[in-house]
């Protein structure tokens, strides 16, 4: 008997929190509008906050980013950059299998092969490693290129190659 008298009451009354305490979710006077922002920033421009703007559905309407004007690149310097482009993409399917079709084909290329080579590294990763792996049809501009047909067979592995990135410096540079 004693035990149960120490114990306290536990049938309380529950009252709600105050709104301070309140968590964001169960606060509706917080949002506007579903698209409001509930943290803007402090220099922020009201009006663009509000403003619409929505991206095309289709991900293929998607405006890309316009590749860097590289004219006068000399033949040295965009054999390096390409080399540095294939390993360093963001995406490791596609950093395989360029840097190791880099490592065995770009020193047998000649300046305009590097530079169709080029403009195919401008394609989003994902496009480039499906088509190479031909899981999508490339687009018309990469159909039957030379470039992607070398690509697609590096990429088919017939050898059941182990691959690995390759180092980045084979050879001591010539300076």
């Amino acid at each position: 008997m004693s035990v149960l008298r120490a114990l306290p009451r536990v049938a309380r009354v529950v009252r709600p929190a105050p709104p301070s305490l309140r968590s964001i979710s169960t606060t509706n006077t917080i949002f506007k509008s579903p698209t409001a922002d509930p943290f803007p920033l402090p220099f922020s421009d009201p009006e663009l906050a509000h403003a619409n703007n929505s991206l095309p559905s289709n991900s293929e309407e998607w405006p890309l980013p316009e590749p860097l004007d590289r004219t006068g690149e000399d033949e040295k310097t965009l054999r390096a950059r390409l080399i540095y482009q294939t390993r360093k993409r963001g995406t490791l399917e596609t950093d395989l299998i360029l840097s190791t079709f880099a490592r065995d084909e770009l020193p047998n290329m000649d300046f305009e092969e590097m530079k169709q080579f080029d403009k195919l590294l401008d394609e989003p990763d994902w496009d480039i490693f499906y088509w190479s792996v031909k899981k999508r049809d490339p687009p018309a501009r990469w159909k039957g290129t030379p470039l992607l047909e070398k690509l697609q067979k590096h990429a088919k592995n017939e050898g059941k190659v182990v691959r690995m990135m390759p180092e980045l410096m084979q050879k001591e540079p010539d300076l």
